[in-house]
């Protein structure tokens, strides 16, 4: 027996038990093993006149024997001599398919570590690092290899437990290629090794991780068929079946990302969509890339025709499948796709990764991060493009998707806003439909710089609020918000930026002035100042304001910290009463930091009330002062604060009290 050839105990252990962390990959491995074989040949046989070989004649078998538990993955590609079995398995981590690829690149006057290493168009080698197969001892108490190499009579067997060292020995194989039989380790209780020399546990595995493998994996599977029915079959017989063994091609081998979009129908792509990530629905959109040049790699992408069930549970993790010259390396790879677009669902598949050794992972991020870059713009030019062509679609997507998206702008601070900004609906109170905020601006009639938008609990009634009419009756447009995140992301956003327009100059030539872009602030109706009162209304409110000021600290102390102020309201309203804050919390906000977790240090919103000076209640709050009863003006304005709170949508603190107040004035 020969020792490995390096500290082979303990690097082989390590190897095992800390290179790779799932068992099951293994059969991936030996299929990439085998798919790099037949590679070899076939490029051999494009260089080598002597080597006549027919194409599809090159395959990879898979087969099991469930008594004997062995696993045994077959090719008949390049084959191996006793050296190349002596140097590729006998010395961890030596990779014969990067030698080969170092030295076609040689020969194509490259050097070895150059450039032409890596952009090797003519063979798709996948492994390179040469402890792929290795990874059969996480399941194999023992590994036999025959292989005959290409012209070569002899066949040679290379044997181990993983643990000690190595035999090479003569062995018989009518062909050249390579077998590898894997002897799975016994049972245990928490291992169940037996579930892999299985026809469904191999099938199964085959089609997760090397469906797309670019040669047929064969292996016999066992199907039913239908008995004819004897001649003396009465009419009302029931059919017999029978059960029988047929070699079958289990991968797919042509990936349909690498296809044109012209060569596939939608029909193949939903099918695709529906079988691989398990929908019953059509997707809504499919979005096909292939790109070429720093980074080559092709993108196979899909909108959802709705939400998953999961997607606002913690358990839900997005990501693209990726995939490395066809073979599965993760199932769902966040850093393809930014959290704002993790509904998308679909592949990347690219031979420019710089993958670990286990090929579980990548070495370098900023290469997912380039290609995460190019796919959200082409996300963002697909969304915008529905938006513009198919509006009902669009508005589909947004109702089960439109959270996400504003989300996206609240958690990145805003830093999103070229990217999500012109993707977002709100519902116009005057237009009574769903535009996004380019449309409001073009909407909006002269004179107005800013975006008006009310948050709150439902459209119906947040359309009735006194701030909202308010704000409607000068003319102005308003943004119904009815979702919790609706004024965290306005926050966010803070502003909308307005493309420049091109006008042209006065003599009509055909130089143009392009101005330059300007920003529209983003106004709760609920903030104090709006900006739409002129500086008349300001004066006369502030006057009355200051000529009842007794009254107001009276109604203030009342209130006992509710608000921060009462003062004459400049809005033309016909409530007696509307409440409106100052800072950046705004009532509705602060009730829904209330309710989230560890909310002892939640901001509080500064409350203004605001007094309608032209409406009767005004009149009698003043005459309950002026006779100095104390009870009645702290009644009256205990009611119409709650009032005011409960057309706000919010709760009160005290509905009984609230009840009993009412209850005495009908008295």
């Amino acid at each position: 027996m020969k020792k490995f050839k390096t500290e082979s105990k303990k690097l082989l252990d390590l190897m095992i038990n800390s290179i790779y962390t799932n068992r099951e990959i293994f059969l991936r491995e030996l299929i990439s093993n085998a798919s790099d074989a037949v590679d070899k040949l076939y490029f051999r046989s494009l260089t080598d006149e002597s080597c006549t070989i027919n194409r599809s004649d090159l395959a990879i078998t898979v087969s099991y024997d469930e008594d004997a538990r062995t696993v045994t993955v077959s090719d008949n590609g390049i084959g191996m001599t006793k050296d190349d079995l002596d140097k590729n398995l006998g010395t961890i981590a030596h990779s014969d398919s990067y030698e080969f690829k170092a030295q076609q690149a040689a020969a194509d006057g490259e050097p070895a570590s150059g450039k032409g290493l890596d952009d090797m168009t003519d063979v798709d080698i996948i492994g390179q690092f040469g402890v792929g197969f290795y990874s059969v001892f996480m399941v194999g108490k023992k590994v036999r290899v025959v292989s005959r190499a290409f012209g070569s009579d002899e066949a040679w067997a290379w044997e181990s437990n993983g643990i000690d060292g190595y035999t090479v020995t003569a062995a018989e194989r009518t062909e050249h290629g390579t077998d590898v039989i894997v002897y799975l380790k016994d049972d245990t209780s928490d291992e169940r090794y037996g579930t892999f020399a299985t026809e469904h546990g191999l099938t199964e595995l085959i089609r997760r991780y090397s469906n797309y493998v670019r040669y047929p994996i064969q292996m016999e599977v066992t199907k039913r068929r239908e008995l004819p029915l004897p001649d003396d079959a009465s009419e009302d017989a029931r059919p017999e079946y029978e059960s029988y063994v047929e070699l079958d091609t289990i991968n797919s081998m042509i990936p349909i990302w690498k296809r044109k979009r012209s060569e596939v129908s939608d029909e193949e792509y939903n099918e695709f969509y529906k079988t691989d990530f398990h929908d019953f629905e059509a997707p809504l959109r499919t979005m096909s890339l292939h790109a070429e040049g720093t980074l080559t790699y092709d993108a196979l992408m899909f909108v959802p025709s709705h939400a998953p069930w999961d997607m606002w549970s913690r358990d839900f993790k997005r990501g693209l499948a990726l995939y490395s010259s066809g073979v599965l390396i993760m199932d769902k790879c966040e850093e393809l796709v930014p959290e704002y677009f993790g509904f998308m669902r679909g592949v990347v598949d690219s031979a420019d990764l710089t993958l670990n050794i286990s090929r579980e992972t990548l070495q370098h991020n900023g290469q997912l991060r380039a290609i995460g870059r190019r796919l959200e713009k082409k996300i963002k030019q697909e969304l915008a493009k529905m938006r513009d062509d198919d509006r009902e679609a669009y508005e589909g997507f947004f109702k089960e998707f439109g959270r996400t998206l504003k989300y996206g702008l609240y958690s990145s601070y805003g830093q999103a806003r070229d990217v999500l900004a012109d993707l977002l609906l709100f519902w116009s109170a005057k237009e009574q439909r769903m535009v996004t905020l380019a449309e409001y601006v073009e909407a909006a009639p002269e004179g107005q710089d800013a975006i008006f938008f009310a948050s709150g609990d439902g459209r119906e009634r947040l359309a009735k609020m006194p701030i909202v009419t308010t704000v409607l009756a000068k003319g102005h447009d308003v943004l119904l918000c009815d979702e919790n995140v609706d004024e965290f992301c306005m926050m966010a956003l803070g502003a909308y930026e307005v493309a420049p327009k091109v006008a042209l100059a006065d003599d009509a030539s055909d130089d143009a002035e392009q101005s330059a872009p300007t920003m529209w602030p983003l106004k709760n109706v609920g903030s104090e100042d709006l900006g739409l009162t002129s500086e008349e209304e300001k004066k006369e409110a502030e006057e009355a304001t200051a000529s009842n000021s007794a009254l107001f600290d009276a109604m203030r102390d009342a209130l006992d910290g509710k608000v921060a102020k009462v003062v004459v309201s400049t809005r033309t309203t016909d409530a007696p009463v509307v409440l409106t804050t100052e800072g950046a919390v705004s009532l509705q906000m602060a009730e829904v930091l209330k309710h989230q977790p560890g909310n002892e240090q939640a901001p509080t919103a500064q409350v203004v009330m605001e007094l309608n000076a032209k409406h009767p209640i005004f009149e009698v709050l003043k005459a309950a002062h002026e006779a100095g009863d104390a009870d009645k003006v702290s009644s009256y304005t205990g009611i119409l604060y709650d009032q005011a709170m409960l057309v706000e949508g919010l709760p009160i603190d005290d509905p009984l009290a609230f009840a009993q107040a009412i209850s005495a004035l009908m008295k």
